[in-house]
């Protein structure tokens, strides 16, 4: 019998992206691949996971982290899963290729996401135009003044209208990438990933 391939996830990276932000997301897929080897020895990876930033060359993270991509714009591989950062998100939100890029790559993911400011990029990039969505809560108010059409909610850890799913700030992004394991992989998995990473958090619906 064939094996279904991999899901592939790639997260954006950029110049002062939050490192919790794409590095909790890394762990969570990343973690679930090994738990769901370890449940099916002899399968196929469930997630395979890149960074990927505009030209392929080494980011710097807020806070001063540097971060070399598996990839660019240019030569990623599919993406079924597109994950995308908050942080600073001025300047991505003032580059075209990104916002391009954002546009381009969600159209053919089964699933966006993004977490904390992500979301800002989201919209500026048109993937997301109305409906609930969620960010870091410091800066909802000023999503809401940016994009009038969107309904931003405070409370929610993660909101998840099916093709776009969006998390509230920094750890939030745990919660939302181990729902989208219970979605992908079922709840178990995600149970066991979150239990692997000692991770305590609000994942289940």
């Amino acid at each position: 019998m064939s094996q279904r391939p991999p899901v592939s996830v790639c997260i954006l990276v950029f110049d002062a992206v939050e490192v919790l932000d794409f590095a909790g997301p890394y762990e969570v897929f990343t973690t679930a691949s090994r738990m769901h080897g370890k449940r099916n020895p002899g399968a196929a990876a469930l997630f395979d996971v890149a960074c990927v930033s505009r030209d392929g060359q080494p980011i710097q993270a807020r806070a001063g982290l540097r971060v070399l991509p598996e990839h660019s714009f240019a030569d990623h591989p599919r993406c079924d899963l597109l994950l995308v950062p908050g942080g600073v998100v001025d300047a991505a939100m003032a580059c075209p290729q990104t916002l391009a890029w954002i546009a381009r790559t969600a159209a053919q993911a089964q699933i966006t996401a993004s977490v904390c400011t992500g979301a800002f990029l989201l919209a500026a990039s048109g993937v997301v135009r109305t409906g609930r969505v969620t960010t870091h809560w410091e800066d909802s108010s000023d999503l809401q003044q940016r994009f009038p059409a969107l309904t931003v909610c405070d409370d929610p850890r993660w909101i998840d209208n099916g093709q776009v799913v969006t998390s509230a700030g920094i750890s939030a992004g745990i919660d939302m990438c181990l729902h989208l394991v219970a979605r992908l992989g079922g709840l178990e998995l995600a149970q066991l990933t979150a239990r692997q990473m000692d991770y305590h958090g609000s994942f289940e619906d």
